[in-house]
C-alpha cells in the first residue's frame, strides 16, 4: 500500500506552490531586502564564530568546540530556508518540486533535532565545569567532545527519517498551494487527501520526545549549576561562574521559547499568519542573534573576533602593497 501511495503522489501532484508572503504584495521588495540583510548578517556572524574558534588555539576548549558546531548548524539551517524564501519574493509563483520539498523538510527537521541535542551537550559541559571543576579536564577530553558532537549530528539526521518517510507516503492530490514560506509538517499534512491521523500522532510523539527530553535534561543541568553557584562564597566567583553559562542560557530560552509558543499555543496552530511569524523567529531571527549573544556576553569570543578581524585587515593591507609593487 505504501508503494501505491508513493505512485499516487507522483501522478497526482508533482510539486507545490509556496505562497510565502504573497498576501503582502506591496511589501515584497522591502521584505526581500530585509531578509537578505538578515541572511547576510546571520552567515557573516556565524562564519566569524566558526573561523575564530578554529583559528585561535586558546579557544580550543569544549565550550567553544560546541559553540562552533552550533554556529555551523545555524549557517546550514538558514541556508536551507532563506534562499528559497528570497526567491519567492522575486517570482510570481514559487514552485517547489515534491522531492525538493521533502529534502527541505528533512533538512529542517534534522538540523532542528541536532540543535536540540547540541544545546544539551553544551549544558552538560557547563554542568561538569561548574559542579565538578576538578574532574572536568579528565572527563571532557578532546575525544569525548568530538564523540558527543558527532553523536548529536548523527542522531539529528537519523531520527527525522521516520517523519519524512511517513509524510512522503501521504497522498497529495490538491490543492497545490502551501500557505507557508517553506515545506513544514503542518502545512503539508493539510494538503493530504487521505486520513493523516496516524501520521500526525506518530510525528507528534516523536517531536515531543526530541524537544521535551533535551529540554528537561537542560533544566536538570541548570538546577544543579544554580545550586553549585549559590554555594560559591565570593560574589566575584558567583558572577564569573554564572557568566560562563549565561550566553547558553539565553540561547536555550530563545530557542525553546519560540518552539513552545509555536507548537503549544492554539492560536498559532489555527492561524497561518501566526504560524509564519513564529516560524520566522526560530528559522531566521534566532540564528542571527546567536553569534551576537555570544560575542556580547563572552569576553574571550569578543577578543578572538577582534583579533581575527585585525589579522584579516593586516593581511589585506599587505596584499594591496604587494599588488602596488
Amino acid at each position: 500500500s505504501s508503494t501505491l501511495s508513493w505512485k499516487l503522489n507522483q501522478t497526482a501532484i508533482d510539486g507545490f506552490i509556496l505562497l510565502g508572503f504573497s498576501d503582502l504584495c506591496e511589501s515584497q521588495v522591502l521584505l526581500f531586502l530585509s531578509f537578505l540583510i538578515i541572511y547576510i548578517a546571520t552567515i557573516t556572524g556565524n562564519v566569524l564564530i566558526v573561523v575564530t574558534v578554529l583559528s585561535q588555539h586558546r579557544l580550543h576548549t569544549p565550550m567553544y568546540w560546541f559553540l562552533s558546531n552550533l554556529s555551523f548548524l545555524e549557517i546550514c539551517y538558514t541556508t536551507n530556508i532563506i534562499p528559497r524564501m528570497l526567491l519567492g519574493f522575486l517570482l510570481e509563483k514559487s514552485i517547489i518540486l515534491f522531492p525538493v520539498c521533502m529534502i527541505q523538510f528533512y533538512l529542517f527537521a534534522s538540523l532542528g533535532t541536532t540543535e536540540c541535542l547540541l544545546l544539551v551537550m553544551m549544558a552538560y559541559d557547563r554542568y561538569l565545569a561548574i559542579c565538578y571543576p576538578l574532574h572536568y579536564a579528565a572527563v571532557m577530553t578532546g575525544r569525548v567532545c568530538t564523540q558527543l558532537a558527532a553523536g548529536s549530528w548523527a542522531c539529528g539526521f537519523l531520527i527525522p527519517m521516520i517523519t519524512v518517510s511517513v509524510v512522503s507516503h501521504l497522498t497529495f492530490c490538491g490543492p497545490k498551494e502551501i500557505n507557508h514560506f517553506f515545506c513544514d509538517f503542518k502545512p503539508l499534512v493539510k494538503l493530504s487527501c487521505t486520513d493523516s491521523y496516524s501520521v500526525e500522532t506518530t510525528v507528534s510523539i516523536l517531536s515531543s520526545v526530541v524537544t521535551l527530553v533535551p529540554f528537561l535534561l537542560i533544566l536538570v543541568s541548570y538546577t544543579h549549576i544554580l545550586r553549585a553557584i549559590l554555594r560559591i562564597p565570593s560574589t566575584t566567583g558567583r558572577q564569573k561562574a554564572f557568566s560562563t553559562c549565561s550566553s547558553h542560557l539565553i540561547v536555550v530560552t530563545t530557542f525553546y521559547g519560540t518552539l513552545i509558543v509555536m507548537y503549544v499555543a492554539p492560536s498559532a496552530n489555527n492561524s497561518p499568519a501566526l504560524n509564519k511569524v513564529f516560524s520566522l523567529l526560530y528559522t531566521t531571527v534566532t540564528p542571527m542573534f546567536n553569534p551576537i549573544i555570544y560575542s556580547l556576553r563572552n569576553q574571550e569570543v569578543r577578543e578572538g573576533v577582534k583579533k581575527l578581524l585585525r589579522t584579516i585587515v593586516l593581511k589585506g593591507s599587505k596584499f594591496k602593497i604587494t599588488l602596488c609593487k
